[in-house]
C-alpha cells in the first residue's frame, strides 16, 4: 500500500470493516450533559458508548456536536505523509458539515510541506454508512492493487449511487435542531406522523415522505430499498439504529426477502445520531443515481434540509 484511506467517524464503520480494510478513522467528539464523548476509539467497538449516549438522550440529556478541527486532521494525515504514503480522505457530506472544508484546509497546508505527496479529499455527499460503504469499497480496490488515482475516480463516479433513507421516532430532536418548526413537530406528534428522510442528489439530507405510525415508517424504508436498489451491488446492505434493534432486525428481514444477502446492523454513528435521536433507523445500499432522482424532483417543492453537525 502506498496510500492510506481515512474516514471520519460519521462513516459508522464496524470494527470488522476497519480491520479488514485497514481504514484509519478520525473521530468526532460530542458532549453529553457537559461530558466529552469520543465517538470512535481505536480498536474498540462503539456500540456500548452509543447505547449509553442514546439512553441518556432519551432521559433528556443535553447533547452537542462540533467539527473535527483542521489541526487534528493535519496531525492524522502527517503520520502517513511522513512514512512516505499518500492520503485519501473520505468525509461526511460538505452540505451537512464543515468538516469537509476543514479537511481541505489541512490538505492545502500539508501539500506545501510535502509537495511530492498526493492528498485527496473526497466529499461522500452522504453520512453514516453512506460514507462508510464508500470507504470499504475504496479499501477493496486498494487491496486488489489499484492506485490512489483509480480509487479516487471510482469514489467520485459512484458516490451518488450510495442511497440512504432513514426515519425518526420522535420529532422533538429535529425541532430542537431547527430542522422543523414547533408547529410541525406538535402536529406530527399528535397525528403520529413519521418522516422519511434521505441523502439527496445535492448531498443534503431532505424529507422525501411521511407516513402515519412507526410500523409503516419501517415498512416504507423497505419500500425505498425495493424501489431504488440496483442489483447485484444492492445485495450488500447496512442498517443503523439508535437503540431500536428489534425494528432494525425486522427491516433486515423485509429487505432479505427482496434480495439482500450481506446485511450489517450497527448502532447509528453518534455524531449523526445526536441530531435525529433515540429510535432513529436508517438503511444504506447501492442503487439508482441520486442526482437523477433529484433532477426529476426539481419542479417539486423543496423538502426540509437536515444539517448533521456543526
Amino acid at each position: 500500500m502506498d496510500f492510506e484511506i481515512f474516514a471520519d467517524s460519521s462513516a459508522n464503520l464496524t470494527e470488522e470493516m476497519i480491520a479488514e480494510g485497514n481504514i484509519k478513522v478520525i473521530s468526532y467528539v460530542c458532549t453529553c450533559d457537559g461530558r466529552e464523548v469520543v465517538c470512535y476509539k481505536n480498536g474498540r467497538a462503539f456500540s456500548d458508548d452509543a447505547k449509553e449516549f442514546y439512553d441518556a438522550m432519551g432521559r433528556g440529556a443535553a447533547v452537542s456536536t462540533s467539527l473535527i478541527t483542521c489541526e487534528r486532521l493535519e496531525e492524522e494525515f502527517e503520520r502517513a505523509l511522513k512514512s512516505g504514503r499518500d492520503v485519501l480522505m473520505i468525509t461526511i457530506s460538505s452540505q451537512v458539515s464543515g468538516t469537509h472544508h476543514q479537511a481541505e484546509l489541512a490538505a492545502r497546508s500539508l501539500k506545501e510541506k510535502y509537495p511530492e505527496r498526493r492528498i485527496y479529499i473526497v466529499d461522500s455527499a452522504n453520512s453514516g454508512f453512506g460514507e462508510g460503504m464508500l470507504a470499504v469499497n475504496a479499501a477493496r480496490l486498494r487491496a486488489m492493487g489499484e492506485d490512489i488515482e483509480t480509487c479516487r475516480k471510482w469514489l467520485e463516479n459512484n458516490k451518488f449511487r450510495l442511497n440512504s433513507y432513514f426515519t425518526v421516532a420522535d420529532l422533538k430532536y429535529l425541532k430542537r435542531g431547527g430542522r422543523i418548526s414547533s408547529a410541525v413537530a406538535i402536529a406530527g406528534t399528535i397525528l403520529n406522523i413519521k418522516p422519511i428522510l434521505k441523502a439527496d442528489g445535492n448531498g443534503r439530507i431532505s424529507m422525501c415522505g411521511k407516513v402515519r405510525g412507526r410500523k409503516k415508517s419501517v415498512a416504507e424504508l423497505a419500500d425505498c430499498y425495493k424501489s431504488y436498489a440496483v442489483f447485484p451491488e444492492a445485495k450488500t446492505v447496512a442498517i443503523s439504529h439508535c437503540g431500536c434493534r428489534e425494528e432494525a432486525d425486522a427491516l433486515a428481514d423485509m429487505v432479505r426477502e427482496m434480495g439482500a444477502e450481506d446485511i450489517t446492523i450497527e448502532y447509528f454513528d453518534i455524531v449523526s445520531g445526536a441530531h435525529v435521536g433515540p429510535g432513529s433507523l436508517g438503511i444504506f445500499f447501492t442503487g439508482k443515481d441520486r442526482r437523477r432522482e433529484h433532477a426529476a424532483a426539481d419542479k417539486k417543492p423543496a423538502g426540509k434540509t437536515v444539517r448533521a453537525n456543526g
